[in-house]
């Protein structure tokens, strides 16, 4: 049983030694430039090693896209509107240094090559934002009129182009600058107006007090 446990260990760092080791390739060289050769050598480890836990660079991609939700995970508890905003602080702050978040942004324009369009990160964030957004209904917090749907897609969409034109701007140093300036158009199109005055904005949010 012992033994076991030790393997399960060792397969489990294993596992997370190849994630990352992709997740830098794939943030230098995007999913096309990248190889599993490189991606083995950045691990440390053999071919063999690799292809034992994936099967291809396409299930390394696939696993570091979807696990994208799972890294952002906001310090503060929040809920409805104020929940949103930290989730896409969050994710703006830790891009700038968490290389699987990194390796998220330089592929999101290659996704058909290993995901299926309903798994995509366009998909799976707007689910996450959606959740937020219902719940900030039910709260009082959005105006009557407001498409939640749609306004889940805008904040994706918004949230993405902002990511790209950061980079190729100021290499994502202002993504969260950007991400406050689209927040404070929005809310006032979608906010009830009592609202507005107690959501929180800044590095606290994302980085913790």
């Amino acid at each position: 049983m012992a033994g076991r446990v030790v393997r399960q260990e060792r397969a489990v760092r294993t596992r997370a030694t190849l994630l990352r080791a992709a997740a830098e390739v794939f943030a230098e060289s995007g999913y096309a430039g990248a190889n599993v050769s490189a991606i083995a050598d950045r691990a440390g480890l053999t071919l063999g090693a690799l292809y034992f836990h994936f099967r291809n660079k396409g299930d390394l991609a696939r696993e570091i896209v979807l696990s994208q939700p799972g890294l952002v995970v906001p310090p503060h508890k929040s809920e409805g509107l104020q929940h949103a905003v930290d989730v896409t602080l969050t994710w703006a702050y830790r891009l700038l240094d968490n290389p699987v978040l990194l390796a998220g942004a330089r592929l999101v324009m290659e996704q058909e090559h290993f995901v299926e369009p309903s798994e995509n990160s366009h998909q799976q964030w707007t689910r996450v934002v959606s959740e937020d957004l219902y719940e900030a209904r039910r709260r009082g917090e959005l105006r009557a009129d407001v498409d939640v749907e749609a306004l889940s897609r805008i904040v994706v969409n918004a949230c993405t182009g902002a990511q790209m034109h950061s980079h190729l701007e100021t290499s994502r140093r202002d993504l969260p600058m950007r991400v406050e300036e689209m927040w404070h158009c929005l809310l006032l199109a979608m906010a009830e107006p009592g609202v507005l005055d107690r959501v929180e904005f800044g590095v606290s949010r994302a980085r913790g007090a």
